[in-house]
């Protein structure tokens, strides 16, 4: 429960366990800055070799303490942590820092000792973060506690911090008190033996400091869970990560389209995406992030109006903006006309607005209000390059008077050096983001877009799926042996699930070809053997569990009409692998209905081993993996989920009807989706699944081509 993290974040007494009278150290530094930080408490040194401590009376352990103690921060030697840790379980202690390194991170012996640790911890009913951390701070006036070694203590603020690297979380730090971004609380979690990023953000949700969240973490834990929080969070407060690292998923080796697909770090952009997280690249835009959504309203869409003294500087915000899916909107008639009324010639006012160099405060003030006030513009870019004849404190000055009480996002970009560096600390101040250069500010603004956007979409529900049989997909899986299923059991499943495949059967021999031929051709309405109707084909294909891509040795064959044909066609895909020397793999062909359309469709599904299983859908056909135009979720998926996969295509307009194609039913390409996550979340015995293509006909989207591994 979030309470539980009370005592580590607003604790009301606080020992120091190893604390040391010679600076310099960190055990001197923690407790220095404890005493330092204002904290509203009490703190305790605890040292046996030292009856005092910076000038404190200190103890020879914690339960030689006289009064209660919420809070322990514990910073001696690795061998003696766990005596530590039983002794403040003990004493009551609710909630433990070990600063101290040589545990997890160190290899098995280090495992080990941090297990035994978290018995312990269990035990006694307490929460700790770490070990091998900075430790943690809160600003907060009634608490100021600061628990770290870190010689900076950020101003206060808004935005809360967790950190998995500790030496980045001293960077962090410094690089909040340059910007002036207030800080509500930091922790670094190090180890996250017990607190992880996940505990931290439900106890943040409740936290009223807290506007925004901010996390640097090399793993997500448990990602399930971090999911669902993360999830619900960010409809309440916007989340920023930086992950470093990378998934196992892309180092194994993938032997369907799906899983080569699904490498790296696809499955992190896919959970951080559906939980409506931004994942930023890198400290400085987890920061420009930061300052905008901490301070600015949240955009109501991506239509962007910029207002500039320089064209250089709004060329490059407009490039920046159009890569970044931002419109740089035409503004309405009488906002083009109330801007020429007092501007002069030269300037240009299409949006981006260019007031040339000689622009003065009042110009800034006049173009910003009349920019915030056009309903086309969902936010305003204000680009300001130092001219010599007006001074950036006015600017500074005539921004503020204009914007205030505006609904709209304003990011601030002051270039230059005379009297620059003072407008932007004071646009900063008053809660106006200021960046160095237009791009961090369009690239701010887009995050902020996206997670705008996020806050519009409805959250989504798990539907009922009509004809979707769990019982006979479990018969059927419960009957095979682990590898690739067999056609006519991948049929099978596909039909328990509601998925349409076309008409199809398996032959050992050329004979048993042309006897499934004829029955396939007279089911589909060409008793005549095919001839007689234009539109009956009939499609024949390698089976052979070892060769994954039959048309990479010419193992499918096309067009086929009659059941001589079939014949023929079998013995023609034999031939093929007999010239390659490998005739001994095949295990027979199998003979389906040809279905035609002008649009190819990918979906399937693998599992990575950290995330489960994730549900990929795009553009298919034989150049899938070429393209690599694939969207990716974490299953289950969300209704909502799987109507926004197809968005996220770069060949999205493929669905729409592209060069009088017909479209494809968006209501039909979700449901699919669905019933893939279904299956591959209520059967984890399915460890790869591809359906490409999947072809949209008159009956609905069909599985031509489908593939299923068991694990």
């Amino acid at each position: 429960m979030p309470s539980s993290l009370n005592a580590l974040l607003r604790p009301r007494s606080v020992a120091v366990i190893g604390a040391s009278r010679k600076r310099k150290t960190i055990a001197a530094e923690v407790f220095a800055n404890l005493l330092h930080s204002g904290f509203t408490g009490a703190v305790y040194p605890v040292n046996p070799a030292s009856p005092v401590v910076q000038s404190v009376k200190a103890w020879p352990s914690v339960e030689d303490i006289p009064d209660p103690v919420d809070l322990a921060v514990i910073v001696v030697p690795a061998a003696q942590v766990l005596d530590a840790v039983e002794a403040c379980g003990r004493k009551g202690v609710r909630g433990i820092v070990v600063i101290t390194a040589g545990f997890a991170e160190t290899g098995s012996a280090g495992r080990r000792r941090q297990e035994a640790v978290l018995e312990r911890l269990r035990h006694w009913g307490m929460r700790m973060v770490g070990p091998n951390c900075l430790g943690l701070l809160n600003t907060d006036p009634a608490v100021g506690l600061n628990a770290t070694f870190a010689p900076t203590f950020p101003p206060a603020g808004d935005v809360a911090v967790a950190s998995q690297s500790g030496a980045l979380g001293l960077a962090i730090l410094d690089h909040a008190q340059r910007l002036g971004v207030g800080i509500s609380q930091f922790v670094s979690i190090g180890n996250k033996a017990d607190v992880d990023a996940a505990d931290l953000l439900a106890f943040w949700e409740q936290d009223a400091a807290t506007r925004v969240i901010l996390l640097y973490v090399e793993s997500l834990g448990d990602p399930g869970r971090f999911l669902g929080l993360a999830r619900r969070v960010a409809r309440r407060k916007p989340i920023a990560v930086v992950k470093s690292g990378r998934t196992a998923a892309g180092a194994r080796a993938a032997s369907s389209h799906t899983g080569s697909l699904a490498g790296a770090d696809v499955a992190v952009d896919a959970l951080l995406g559906q939980a409506g997280v931004l994942r930023v690249d890198g400290i400085d835009e987890l920061f420009d992030v930061a300052m905008l959504l901490s301070t600015q309203p949240v955009p109501g869409g991506p239509r962007v109006a910029i207002l500039t003294n320089a064209g250089g500087p709004g060329i490059m915000a407009t490039d920046a903006c159009e890569s970044r899916g931002l419109e740089v909107v035409r503004l309405r008639p009488e906002t083009e006309a109330a801007l020429q009324a007092f501007l002069p010639p030269e300037a240009s006012v299409r949006n981006p607005v260019d007031m040339i160099a000689s622009a003065s405060a009042q110009s800034y003030a006049r173009a910003l209000r009349l920019l915030l006030d056009d309903p086309e513009v969902d936010a305003v870019l204000l680009i300001f390059v130092t001219p010599i004849v007006t001074d950036p404190q006015d600017v500074a000055a005539a921004i503020l008077a204009a914007a205030e009480g505006s609904d709209k996002p304003l990011a601030t970009c002051l270039m230059g050096t005379h009297g620059v560096a003072e407008a932007s600390s004071s646009l900063r101040r008053h809660r106006f983001p200021s960046f160095a250069f237009p791009e961090a500010a369009v690239r701010a603004l887009a995050h902020a877009v996206r997670y705008g956007a996020f806050l519009q979409s409805p959250e989504g529900s798990t539907p009922a799926l009509e004809g979707f049989s769990e019982g006979c997909v479990s018969a059927l899986l419960g009957r095979a042996p682990p590898g690739w299923l067999p056609p006519e059991t991948v049929e099978g499943v596909l039909a328990a699930c509601g998925v349409l495949t076309p008409l199809q059967g398996t032959a050992t021999d050329a004979a048993g070809a042309a006897e499934i031929a004829a029955d396939i051709l007279a089911r589909i309405g060409a008793p005549g053997g095919g001839a007689d109707l234009p539109g009956a084909r009939l499609v024949v294909k390698l089976i052979a569990g070892t060769i994954q891509h039959k048309s990479d040795v010419g193992g499918v064959i096309l067009g086929v009409r009659t059941p001589e044909a079939a014949a023929a066609a079998f013995d023609a895909i034999r031939a093929r692998l007999a010239a390659l020397g490998r005739e001994g793999e095949m295990e027979g062909a199998l003979l389906q209905e040809q279905v035609a359309s002008p649009t190819e469709l990918f979906a399937g599904a693998t599992r990575d081993p950290a995330f489960g299983p994730l549900i990929g859908f795009g553009i298919g056909g034989v150049n899938v993996e070429l393209w690599k135009d694939i969207a990716f979720r974490v299953a289950p998926l969300r209704d909502t989920d799987a109507r926004q996969m197809p968005d996220q295509l770069r060949a999205r307009a493929l669905l729409d009807g592209f060069r009088g194609a017909p479209p494809v039913d968006r209501a039909q390409i979700a449901d699919l989706l669905l019933r893939l996550s279904h299956l591959v979340d209520t059967f984890p015995r399915i460890a790869e699944l591809d359906l490409n293509p999947v072809l949209p006909t008159a009956r609905g989207l069909v599985a031509v081509d489908a593939r299923i591994r068991l694990g």
